[in-house]
């Protein structure tokens, strides 16, 4: 087998160059720098919303869910993206480590970096295209099966355990996600020539700096939830929160075209930060009530240790309630009884005392 010729390229010469021809190295090298990813990006965004000295009403306005999430919450996203990280790391690492071989690679490998006399900056460009939009249908297509079939969703349920997310939760799943996620880092060097440079970029900075915008809790003027082409960081809120088993709804990373060839758009009341301003619920009388959490408690140490050892390993020691799918499957269990009910024509005493029941049907649905 003969590799495509050029020089080390970016990330390539790094990781040649301390790791050399080491898995092990290489694996160390790629969770280092996802670490870095993490900080750089997530710390920052995280630190310009949430952070007490940075919480005001004009930002305030623009986000998903009014309520703040607690400090145990978000410890249980900065623990479960620690684990998933070393996950994440694998296949890229291993497409490093087959770079890195060369020659000796035990199977053929078609990625290279920098720009070579064979595959110049046309084909570059080309790739990239190809990396953003076959990652992106790709992403989508894991993510669906995740939430339409209940043996995916075993696995993808831990993420939803954060419903109101914060930056830190971008790549806080369990293994298999992580796994899943970054599969194409390797896959799509082993099946054509591709830059490895291009490939990573796409995925660093055009996939992780949009899932900091999908995970951020926030919304922006535009797009927004009725730009219609682009799943915004409302349409994630909204995944995150009443996107459950076999209800798939929004699973595309960033294009909606997905969504809308598979059904998986969401069609029930609109509940973007635009249309609760419309209705009144992001006035600064309400602001004065929001509960702002004191995020400093992250930088303790006594912090860390103190909640239990299992629940944050697992992600489920914070206690913050899902209203919004609470609301869901009220109303839902509200139509269905209200229809019942006009079929047997009860009075409005019996829809009441029917009322009541779906509301405690629901909540004891939703804490299990």
């Amino acid at each position: 087998m003969v590799m495509p010729g050029g020089g080390d390229g970016i990330l390539c010469g790094v990781v040649r160059q301390y790791a050399g021809t080491s898995f092990l190295l290489c694996w160390v090298i790629v969770a280092f720098f996802s670490y870095l990813s993490v900080a750089g990006f997530s710390g920052t965004c995280f630190y310009k919303l949430y952070w007490p000295s940075q919480v005001t009403y004009e930002k305030w306005m623009w986000k998903s869910n009014p309520k703040f999430p607690t400090p145990e919450k978000v410890r249980d996203e900065l623990v479960q993206t620690c684990k998933a990280v070393w996950c994440a790391a694998l296949c890229p690492a291993l497409a490093f480590w087959l770079y890195a071989r060369g020659d000796e690679a035990p199977v053929p490998f078609k990625g290279f970096c920098g720009t070579t006399p064979e595959y110049g900056w046309g084909y570059n460009l080309a790739c990239f295209f190809i990396f953003w939009l076959g990652s992106d249908f790709y992403e989508f297509s894991y993510h669906y099966i995740g939430h339409r079939f209940a043996c995916m969703w075993n696995w993808h349920r831990h993420h939803h355990v954060f419903f109101n997310p914060t930056p830190f939760a971008v790549v806080a799943d369990e293994f298999a996600d992580q796994f899943a996620r970054s599969l194409p880092l390797v896959l799509f060097p082993l099946l054509m020539p591709c830059n490895l440079d291009v490939l990573f970029g796409v995925f660093m900075l055009l996939f992780y700096g949009t899932g900091v915008y999908h995970h951020c809790g926030y919304e922006v003027r535009w797009p927004n939830a009725h730009t219609g082409f682009f799943n915004t960081s409302y349409h994630h809120y909204l995944h995150h929160s009443i996107s459950i088993k076999s209800k798939p709804y929004h699973c595309g990373f960033m294009f909606q075209a997905w969504d809308q060839m598979f059904g998986s758009i969401y069609h029930g009341k609109c509940f973007c930060v635009q249309c609760q301003q419309a209705e009144g619920k992001r006035s600064r009388e309400l602001f004065d009530q929001v509960a702002l959490q004191d995020y400093t408690v992250l930088l303790k140490p006594s912090f860390w240790v103190s909640g239990n050892l299992l629940a944050c390993f697992t992600g489920t020691s914070g206690e913050d309630t899902n209203e919004e799918l609470m609301s869901q499957k009220e109303d839902e269990t509200v139509m269905k009884v209200a229809k019942v009910m006009n079929e047997k024509k009860s009075t409005p005493t019996h829809v009441a005392k029917a009322r009541g029941a779906a509301a405690m049907a629901t909540m004891a649905s939703t804490a299990t």
